[in-house]
């Protein structure tokens, strides 16, 4: 039990003294839930989420139900971490992506990836840039497969007119966490370029996201977007 730990190694105290970085993902998780059952330590219980199918991915995309069915969570606990998980889905749209520049597909990555990296449908975003690519504003435009018919220029640019945009970067996410593209992403990238061109709002990259890693069509060769 976390009480036997000598005072200096308990999961709360580790956090005061070094900070929450140096904290493993499983005494995280005993902080948020706080006790443990009669028979499991908070750590253990910690511990058992995370052996669950995609560990941290289950906590994410898991119901309150879901994660109360599990031995030793309950509903209060379950509550605790699904409260924690909007908590930081929040803190990050609101982190101030207005003052964010662009300046590479890494930093594209590194913006969307904690907000798409466990969606479990795919979601297509645009991000809005000024003349000096600072992000002007971030905006969902479809969810669901992608295909023409689903992200159409008009829906897209429309957006980027009103917002008047100098250029854009095409986002979405690979639920199965593999961010190679398809034969479809290409040709909607394709298409939205060239609508891009017609309308002076330029195109700058499509960047898909996947589980802990991205890909950027223009960085890899698939469209040159001139």
């Amino acid at each position: 039990m976390i009480k036997d730990l000598p005072h200096e190694e308990r999961p709360r105290e580790r956090l005061i003294r070094y900070g929450a970085q140096v904290l493993s993902n499983a005494e995280l998780i005993a902080i948020i839930i706080g006790t443990g059952s009669r028979r499991e330590s908070a750590i253990t219980l910690a511990q058992k989420l995370l052996m669950e199918d995609k560990g941290l991915k289950f906590i994410v995309n898991s119901s309150v139900e879901k994660l109360a069915s599990i031995r030793g969570i309950g509903i209060a606990k379950a509550v605790k971490l699904k409260a924690a998980v909007e908590l930081g889905r929040r803190m990050m749209l609101s982190s101030g992506n207005s003052n964010f520049t662009i300046a590479s597909p890494e930093d594209v990555i590194n913006l969307m990836m904690d907000e798409m990296r466990y969606l479990t449908k795919e979601h297509f975003k645009v991000i809005m840039l000024n003349v000096k690519n600072k992000v002007i504003a971030i905006e969902t435009i479809s969810i669901g497969s992608l295909n023409t018919s689903i992200v159409h220029p008009r829906e897209v640019f429309k957006a980027a007119i009103e917002r008047s945009s100098s250029s854009i970067i095409l986002v979405h996410n690979h639920p199965s966490g593999d961010p190679t593209p398809s034969r479809e992403d290409i040709e909607v990238t394709k298409r939205l370029a060239e609508a891009g061109n017609l309308l002076g709002i330029k195109v700058l990259d499509h960047v898909i996201i996947g589980d802990g890693r991205g890909i950027s069509l223009k960085e890899k060769g698939y469209h040159d977007f001139e």
